[in-house]
């Protein structure tokens, strides 16, 4: 995925990055390459979003609310947003600096989905996961990163976020990487004891910030608010087309009725006619 520098730009940190810039921007990849939709499926609700791009989708609404919960931490912490590390493409969901600690914070959304954690495994519906090994992962290196770049020893925590999971159960074995849900992530990370100063606290979110200390391009700037944008209107063709479909299964159930109700055979006409202007 390329990142392009705008023209007249002006150097920025990581604190402009916006949450799910990724992911969403990998949706917006996968999403181009599917056919537009005819003239007749917009008119009964087919969704505009591909097979392809629908697992960057969920992760992309995924991120973005987690995103929501961490904005509401107190002044003295910083979260950063898809934080790129390494030479490529890959970054973390969040990094989270505060008077608790470091977090490296990554999201999962299975929605609908149920969730068994104990020790190192991490199961959904029943299928083993990796994400405890990768999360565990992510957190050695953003520590040595930011160790290095701060010139001081520097501890990470990693933390699963789960959003839209229908059930979360916790075996025996603590889970080796902490897992928690969207809801309760705010007040599991203020309820640790403090490890840092304020001082402290100052220094390494200077440090975090600077796209060098993770990603060997130190000063290229990514234009996340375009691909943000244009997420939204996939995000509201998505919610439309859904709204229409809901309007369809209600129209037809009300011409069911319209066998023995002269009123229902009139709500059915004004639906229709609500349809016809739309796409007339």
């Amino acid at each position: 995925m390329s990142e392009t520098v705008a023209r007249g730009s002006v150097a920025m940190t990581l604190k402009a990055r916006r949450p799910a810039y990724s992911v969403m921007q990998e949706c917006l990849r996968v999403q181009s390459e599917a056919p537009a939709l005819t003239r007749r499926q917009r008119l009964f609700g087919y969704t505009p979003l591909s097979a392809d791009a629908r697992s960057w989708y969920q992760g992309a609404l995924g991120e973005i609310e987690v995103a929501r919960v961490l904005a509401e931490l107190g002044p003295e912490w910083t979260v950063l947003h898809s934080v790129p590390v390494g030479s490529g493409e890959s970054d973390i969901d969040h990094v989270v600096i505060g008077p608790t600690g470091v977090f490296t914070v990554n999201t999962k959304h299975h929605a609908g989905k149920k969730v068994w954690v104990g020790g190192g495994t991490f199961m959904v519906d029943g299928h083993r996961t990796t994400h405890s090994r990768n999360s565990a992962y992510e957190a050695t290196r953003a520590s040595r990163l930011l160790s290095t770049a701060a010139d001081l020893e520097v501890a990470v925590t990693p933390v699963i976020v789960l959003v839209g999971t229908s059930s979360l159960t916790v075996g025996k074995k603590a889970p080796t990487v902490p897992v928690v849900v969207a809801a309760r992530l705010r007040k599991w990370l203020m309820n640790g004891p403090r490890v840092h100063s304020p001082e402290a606290l100052a220094y390494l979110t200077m440090v975090a910030e600077e796209r060098g200390t993770w990603h060997t391009k130190a000063l290229v700037l990514t234009d996340t608010l375009r691909h943000e944008h244009r997420f939204e209107r996939l995000r509201r063709d998505i919610d439309d087309a859904a709204r229409r479909r809901r309007r369809w299964r209600v129209g037809t159930a009300l011409g069911i009725l319209g066998a023995s109700g002269g009123a229902a055979i009139a709500l059915v006409a004004t639906f229709m006619s609500t349809i016809v202007a739309t796409f007339g």
